[in-house]
């Protein structure tokens, strides 16, 4: 075969070949340089292959669900000022609208974290080249994710770094952007975000970080805020001097971006040099203290009046407006601790051992129920004392007998015949029943109705409860606000105190009596709100007449000598005395404005029974009798 006819086979054994790689008919470097059409060939197939594989990816891969983590919220509770108390829950979050947080805050978010926002279809290409190539390489995700992908990250997917939730991000990212507007999703990711110190969104950040709402947050602490989503394990300022350096730093390098890409003015910016530090408290919620109490009253008038259950109450995302007094409930916590630190010596007396108070305060004019003392601390001593069962009201009982004798009159027998004989405060009643007549002389010798309240008088209380009809007294307690279970059985000790109020209840009832004989019953809510409703079931009961306005007045007026007694003049009050030998000290007392009633008791925790008083608080005291008195002068003495 000759030479022309070699090359001849050659070339057609060159064109057998697909791909002429390694070059053909080349030497040296030049055999493994890639022609350009090689090159151009290379690309096209390499973008084809990749569009393919994306556009199969994208068809894919669907918007999922929300994680049911995303949607979880804190369940809230607002004092009656508005301010927030504390919120509860595995979860952290209060989902709030975006006309509901700071304009300033929202900016500074997006001047950090995503610039052009508005105008991006809610993916960096470059972002995730970015953090693909660094996972590959073994290193962790890196940023450049947009705000869409970050909420994306945040409601549809876990916190996996892998290069397959980084794909599906961008991919779900894509879709959310052309499903949702740009609003609903700087929602979601305001409201998703961590923020750290158990805060996740915005609003529970703003409380957490400043004690105030996220619409009342200002620039500057917004630009904090917004520092804290790089990471607020590093740039929470509390965290240590690092930290505190590198939130500074961030802070105001926020707050300058926010001037570059048109968010902020110049002069605005000039307004806000200093760091706004942040309180110094950890965490934004604790049910330490009294407010354990607070919310667990709570809690249970708005199952029985709204009627959910506690698996739905521990859902979340209630908004729970309660009637408690911020400032009055810390003054009464104040007055017990101050009263029982200065009078008590439990390591010294062992008759000071195991001493429990329990208070509330009601407001006579619609029986909003605005201050309580549960305890010492609600995440140590469980029982709510405020509202505790088997602790008897004593002396404390008799108004409600006097008020039964002044409504209906007492028993009087003529012959077969059974007559109701009117009564007064100043009449002379005698244990045995004998009582003084208008148009006779009165006996001097007993005590009048009035004084046998506050002084020694149970054998008189006893037959005045007998001739009045010991029915009667009792439906007169339950009408004045007292609840029917905690009523003792009818015997003739009923009368001075065998029954066991709460000290809610005594407040309430005493402040039927100030009220002019209408019944308020006690509320703690005011209103519960749950995805922008609120909830029926709350709307106050219309008041309810005890008894006559006369009643109530000649009652209030018996009264008034029991807060002279105690040093409170213009108080009616009443309380327990040294003729009663039950184990509790009561002392309950009542302006216009405000009706309050404190009890003590010894009681040793796991034990049942209640443990004598005699010897608290020494050998002045009369049993304990004088520190109730004590504690309701130091909490409304003053201030009422």
């Amino acid at each position: 075969m000759g030479t022309h006819a070699q090359e001849k086979q050659s070339r057609r054994g060159r064109r057998r070949r697909l791909v002429d790689y390694p070059r053909s008919g080349r030497t040296g470097v030049r055999r493994w340089l890639p022609s350009w059409r090689q090159l151009l060939a290379s690309t096209c197939l390499l973008v084809l292959t990749l569009t393919v594989l994306f556009v199969a990816v994208y068809v894919s891969v669907d918007i999922p669900d929300e994680n049911e983590t995303a949607r979880r919220e804190a369940n809230v509770y607002y004092w009656s000022d508005g301010t927030q108390m504390v919120s509860t829950g595995d979860v952290n979050r209060q989902i709030v609208e975006l006309d509901q947080i700071a304009p300033s805050a929202v900016h500074a978010v997006i001047a950090a974290e995503n610039e052009t926002f508005y105008e991006d279809s809610g993916v960096s290409p470059t972002g995730l080249a970015r953090a693909v190539v660094s996972m590959v390489g073994g290193g962790e995700t890196q940023g450049g994710s947009t705000i869409t992908q970050q909420y994306v990250k945040n409601t549809y997917l876990s916190q996996d770094q892998t290069v397959t939730r980084k794909v599906k991000e961008f991919v779900i990212a894509l879709k959310v952007d052309r499903k949702k507007s740009k609003a609903e999703i700087l929602k979601g990711y305001l409201n998703t975000s961590w923020f750290g110190r158990g805060a996740n969104g915005i609003e529970a950040a703003a409380h957490a970080y400043y004690g105030i709402p996220a619409k009342k947050l200002n620039p500057s602490q917004g630009a904090m805020l917004a520092a804290l989503l790089k990471g607020a394990e590093l740039y929470d300022p509390a965290g240590g001097a690092a930290n505190h350096r590198r939130a500074r730093e961030r802070w105001a390098w926020i707050l300058d971006r926010q001037v570059e890409v048109g968010l902020m003015t110049k002069k605005e910016r000039a307004k806000y040099r200093s760091f706004p530090e942040p309180r110094k408290q950890s965490r934004s919620t604790s049910l330490g203290g009294q407010t354990g109490y607070l919310v667990d009253i709570a809690n249970r008038y708005v199952k029985q009046h709204t009627g959910l259950t506690d698996e739905e109450l521990a859902r979340g995302g209630h908004r729970i407006h309660t009637t408690f007094d911020k400032d009055r409930t810390r003054r009464l916590e104040r007055a017990v601790r101050g009263v029982l630190r200065r009078d008590l010596a439990p390591k010294t007396r062992a008759a000071d051992r195991h001493v429990q108070v329990g208070a509330a305060s009601v407001r006579p004019s619609d029986g909003a129920l605005v201050a309580l003392y549960g305890g010492p601390d609600a995440t140590e001593h469980f029982t709510n004392n405020a509202d505790t069962s088997g602790v008897p009201v004593g002396s404390a009982f008799k108004p409600f007998v006097l008020a039964a004798a002044l409504q209906h009159g007492v028993s009087e027998k003529e012959g077969t015949s059974e007559l109701r004989q009117s009564v007064r405060p100043d009449s002379h009643y005698a244990a045995d029943g004998t009582l003084s007549r208008a148009d006779g002389e009165p006996d001097r010798d007993h005590p009048t109705l009035g004084t046998a309240l506050h002084s020694g008088g149970n054998a008189t209380y006893v037959r005045l409860g007998t001739d009045v009809g010991r029915e009667r007294v009792r439906r007169t307690a339950v009408d004045a606000g007292l609840l029917p279970q905690s009523m003792a059985p009818l015997e003739p000790t009923f009368s001075v105190g065998t029954s066991t109020p709460s000290a809610i209840r005594m407040a309430t009832a005493y402040g039927t009596f100030a009220a002019g004989g209408l019944r308020h019953a006690p509320y703690s809510v005011t209103k519960v709100v749950k995805d922008g409703t609120s909830l029926p079931g709350l709307e106050r009961p219309a008041p309810g007449r005890a008894m006559d306005a006369g009643v109530a007045r000649e009652v209030t007026d018996a009264l008034r000598a029991g807060g002279k007694d105690v040093g409170l003049p213009g108080v009616a009050a009443g309380r327990t005395g040294d003729q009663d030998r039950l184990r509790t000290a009561w002392f309950a007392g009542y302006t216009k404005e405000l009706s309050t009633a404190v009890t003590l008791f010894r009681v040793r925790p796991g034990e049942p029974g209640l443990l004598p008083l005699s010897g608290v608080g020494g050998e002045k005291s009369r049993r304990g009798n004088v520190l109730p008195p004590r504690i309701w002068n130091a909490y409304a003495g003053t201030g009422r």
